[in-house]
């Protein structure tokens, strides 16, 4: 009898011990798994934390390359579009397109904007467009795209600040370089609410040619119909200034008042401005 409990209780204490060891080896298997998940939640973080930082440098770095500076980047951070951005919608008033706007009374134009930059291109808005500046290149036998070339390397010469919404060339080639809905450095003290416009011109008279002529009328009249202004709207750098630009306009008044006869002869017979331009007339 005392033999056999004593068998029993041999039998009972290795089956404790088994217990106690599966008991244990579960313990073991839920804190490794434990450990394990939390490697991976860790190992998970930092992989997060390496895409954030390089997602951070490579946008750093385009600024930087675009010639923004840190305070720039944060200024334009709402309205940065890539320029792809900006080349087929946010251009001549944000809206359409130059087929669209075509069908709407413009000529066809050219949208090149330029690079985002301090220099000619700070993307400041325009409260409200209230004037169109007609402007000269003064520098004879150059084209659109070379004075548009021009405005865009200010942002790594930072030789000036200069820039144009348009710019018409001799063949009549008209380009966009700043949207409507932006300043450009042109007009001076009338920058904030004025839309500027350069001419190229063939010699030192300063004397548009019949092309470049032509499309700066078509031009001026397709924006007094979009904006709603008269030909009183309508001035000269030199209104602003006393700047002798353009040239030609300045030293032959009479040739100014018949570009703005024109350009009110143009929206009369097209159809592309407001009722009350059609007799308002110089």
């Amino acid at each position: 009898m005392q033999k056999h409990i004593n068998k029993k209780k041999k039998t009972d204490t290795r089956t404790g011990k088994t217990a106690a060891k599966k008991k244990n080896s579960r313990s073991k298997r839920r804190k490794s798994s434990r450990v394990r998940q939390r490697n991976q939640r860790i190992l998970m973080s930092l992989m997060l934390l390496v895409i954030i930082v390089l997602i951070g440098w490579i946008i750093i770095n385009r600024a930087s390359e675009n010639g923004w500076s840190i305070g720039d980047f944060l200024h334009n951070s709402d309205t940065m579009i890539s320029d792809a951005e900006q080349s087929g919608t946010d251009n001549a008033d944000s809206s359409g397109g130059p087929e669209q706007w075509q069908k709407e009374g413009a000529p066809y134009i050219d949208v090149e904007l330029l690079t985002p930059n301090e220099y000619s291109r700070p993307q400041i808005p325009i409260e409200s467009v209230q004037y169109i500046a007609i402007h000269y290149t003064a520098n004879p036998g150059t084209t659109a795209q070379q004075n548009r070339d021009y405005f865009e390397g200010l942002k790594d010469s930072h030789e000036t600040h200069a820039s144009s919404h348009f710019v018409i060339g001799l063949d009549g080639e008209l380009i966009q370089c700043i949207p409507c809905k932006e300043i450009s450095y042109a007009s001076n003290d009338r920058n904030n609410d004025t839309i500027s416009i350069e001419c190229c011109i063939p010699d030192d008279t300063g004397r548009f040619n019949d092309a470049t002529y032509q499309t700066l009328v078509h031009l001026v009249a397709w924006l007094c119909g979009r904006y709603d202004l008269t030909m009183d709207d309508v001035i000269r750098h030199y209104d602003v200034t006393g700047k002798n630009c353009p040239k030609y306009y300045v030293e032959h008044e009479d040739a100014w008042k018949q570009f703005k006869v024109d350009v009110a002869d143009y929206i009369e017979k097209n159809g592309v401005a407001p009722e009350n331009l059609k007799n308002d007339k110089e």
